[in-house]
Parts: C-alpha cells; sequence; structure tokens
C-alpha cells in the first residue's frame, strides 16, 4: 500500500457526499493503470494462455467498497476482469491497518491509521471501525456472499477437495474463479492469538505477520525497530502450523525472516515483491534471505508495480522474473500482482495475456510460462492447503 491521501475530515463528509461516491474518488486516486494502447498479443501467446492455470498471490480487491461482482470503473480486478485475464486463483488479502504519509523506509506506530478513515468513508460496519479484526471479517465476508451469489463463476477455496473442484471445472471448459483468502499483516489478531482460529474459521488460510507497522510479532521492513520475531510472534507461528495456515513473510524485517526460519520448517510464502539484486530498493529483502526461502521449499510472487520490479512495464516484470528465476530456479517463482494495493501498475486483470506474451518474447519454455503463471502455485496449495 502507498500513501492512502485520506482524512477525518473525507471521513466525516460521507454524511453529506455518500460512500460510494468517496470510495470511488479514492480509489482512482490509488489503484492506477499505466496509460496505454490496446496490447497486440501474438496469436501463439494468446492460445497458450487460453490453457493455462493462472494464480496470483496477492490482490488487496476486497478493501474497496465496490460491486466486485461487476466490471468496475476503477482499480485493477473484479470477478469479470479476473476472468477476462483467465485468472483461475486469487489470493485474496484483507488489509487492516496502514500509515499516514506510509514509505517504504521507516513508519511511526504512533503514525495516523488510514484504514480506520476509509472504513469510516466507505460505510463499513461501525463494529470495523476500531477493531482490526472484524475489518479482516468484514472483507472475507464479500467474497462469501460471492461465492453464494454466482456459484457458477466464484468459488472459495479453504482446503484441496475444494482446490481439486475447481481445478476439474477448469478442465471442463468452465470459466470460474477460486478465491483464497489471507492477511496483509497480523495487525487483524489485534494481540490474541485465539483470533487466528476465528480467522480460519471464516477461511483465511494465509496470514502475513506484518505489513507497515511493526506490531506485537515483531518488526517490520518499513518499521522503526528492526526488530525480530516476538514471543506472541513465535505463539502465532505455532498456532497458524496447528492450524495449516500458510505463512507469508511480506514485509516482514530480515530478523523476523530469519526468526522465522529458524523456528519452523514450513515452506514461507513471500506473496508479493522484487528481487533486491534484481531491483535496490527498499521493498526488497536481500538474495541472501531469498535463498534460504527458496531452498526450504518457499515461493516468491514478484510484483507489478515500481518499487517492486523498478520497471512497472511487461517487459520489465518479465525480466524481474527472469532474474528470479536464474537466481532461485522456476519452480520457486509466482505471480504476486498486488493489484487494488493503492499501487500503479502497467495493466489490469483483464489484460494479464501481455505478461505471457513477453515471456515468450523473451524465450520462456512454455513449461516454464505454465509453472510461473500458476503451475507453481497449484503445486504449493496441493502441497499445503489443509485436506478437508
Amino acid at each position: 500500500m502507498k500513501h492512502l491521501l485520506l482524512s477525518l475530515a473525507l471521513a466525516a463528509s460521507v454524511l453529506l457526499s455518500g460512500c460510494d461516491r468517496i470510495s470511488s474518488e479514492v480509489e482512482k486516486q490509488q489503484n492506477g493503470v499505466i496509460s496505454h494502447l490496446p496490447f497486440v498479443i501474438a496469436p501463439e501467446a494468446q492460445h497458450l494462455h487460453d490453457r493455462l492455470i493462472i494464480g496470483d498471490w496477492h490482490a488487496d480487491t476486497t478493501l474497496w467498497e465496490r460491486d466486485i461482482s461487476q466490471r468496475g470503473e476503477t482499480g485493477h480486478g473484479d470477478l469479470v476482469r479476473y476472468l477476462e485475464g483467465n485468472v483461475a486463483l486469487q489470493m485474496f488479502t484483507t488489509v487492516t491497518k496502514s500509515p499516514s504519509g506510509q514509505n517504504y523506509q521507516s513508519n511511526s506506530n504512533d503514525s495516523f491509521d488510514n484504514i480506520t478513515a476509509l472504513a469510516i468513508a466507505q460505510g463499513w460496519p461501525v463494529n470495523s471501525w476500531q477493531n482490526l479484526t472484524e475489518r479482516a471479517l468484514y472483507q472475507a465476508s464479500k467474497l462469501h456472499q460471492l461465492a453464494e451469489k454466482q456459484p457458477e463463476q466464484f468459488m472459495l477455496v479453504r482446503n484441496q477437495q475444494e482446490l481439486k473442484r475447481l481445478l476439474d471445472k477448469r478442465e471442463q471448459g468452465q470459466k470460474i474463479l477460486g478465491g483464497l483468502i489471507g492477511t496483509e499483516g497480523s495487525h487483524a489478531l489485534e494481540g490474541d492469538l485465539t483470533n487466528i482460529e476465528r480467522l480460519y474459521q471464516a477461511g483465511f488460510r494465509m496470514m502475513s505477520l506484518q505489513h507497515f507497522f511493526d506490531n506485537r510479532l515483531g518488526g517490520s521492513l518499513h518499521g522503526t525497530s528492526n526488530a525480530g520475531l516476538s514471543e506472541l510472534g513465535a505463539q502465532a507461528i505455532r498456532e497458524m502450523e496447528r492450524l495449516g495456515i500458510m505463512i507469508d513473510v511480506s514485509h516482514s524485517s530480515p530478523q523476523v525472516v530469519e526468526d522465522v526460519l529458524a523456528l519452523t520448517q514450513s515452506p514461507l510464502i513471500i506473496s508479493h515483491t522484487g528481487l533486491y539484486g534484481h531491483c535496490q530498493t527498499h521493498r526488497n529483502i536481500s538474495d541472501e534471505l531469498m535463498h534460504r526461502i527458496a531452498e526450504r521449499g518457499g515461493i516468491i510472487g514478484i510484483g507489478f508495480w515500481d518499487a517492486a520490479v523498478c520497471d512497472a512495464s511487461p517487459k520489465g516484470i518479465v525480466k524481474a522474473i527472469s532474474y528470479g528465476i536464474d537466481l532461485l530456479g522456476v519452480e520457486h517463482i509466482a505471480l504476486g500482482s498486488d493489484f487494488d494495493g493503492a499501487v500503479v501498475t502497467p495493466f489490469d486483470a483483464s489484460e494479464l495475456a501481455v505478461l505471457t506474451h513477453e515471456m515468450l518474447k523473451a524465450g520462456f519454455s512454455s513449461d516454464d510460462i505454465r509453472a510461473v503463471m500458476g503451475g507453481n502455485m497449484v503445486r504449493f496449495l496441493q502441497q499445503h492447503l489443509p485436506v478437508n
């Protein structure tokens, strides 16, 4: 997430202007798409793309108060655009806390929390205004409602049986999106470990530990402490493992990543990131740590925005993917768009075929394209989702 330019005055103006208009205007400022002419996709690329199982590890679509069953005029993704892009699996991450003046270098815990203002401005339930667990649950409820409203086009994936059901439907030619639910930082726990099981029961199957603030579980990559994993954080990891929740160390401090690697043998996820050796920004942790995550069987989702890849163009994203393959091996590289995460991207979800096109142009084999575009995600989920 980058600068959510909201204020309490904006939130108060809901009373005069209406939630929908404010939400739309704010999102237009935050979730941009770089202006471009329609992409020209080579026929062989489109043919391959249409036959891929495509999966993405990170999108903040549920943060915004728009009907995600309909094609939107703002943001990067909704059910229509995900299906147009042939996405089969999308991890929807719930954002619960984000600092005013947000930056990649250092954010104080004393900073005003933008999501409070956003929740009020968008007319979220009152119990979510001051409770971060309720914010996560409210965002997840949108996906449950979508699954009930349009079961032929959207289903939740919470275990291996549901994953198999989704893949069988796709194999039979049904255009359906499988949604997974994760957290964007464990601020959503409110420091209470019993909330891990509460979120699990609501369908959460991936939890990241930090976002832009340090929290009770440990230090953020963008916080002030540079701290490692706290004792509460270690207890949270053990509880996540007990339940079968996958652990995402996006936004975690290097010391937290070190501590998690020392604590658990479970493969880790970095759901949306770049690689420091390719793009030397404070958003990306070291290649050495990436090596250690990959050696443990982890998976790295390559982002689609400038601070992750330094060149937010289809060709630039493919260069980052290529660097990751050379560094870590193709089996560890996946997509981590950060769609709808208050970032500017070169395309929206409906235009994902341009990545297949650019990978073919760059000399990728069809097997490597299949792996990166979704095959690696499917394999990881088959291995690490609960059985039922």
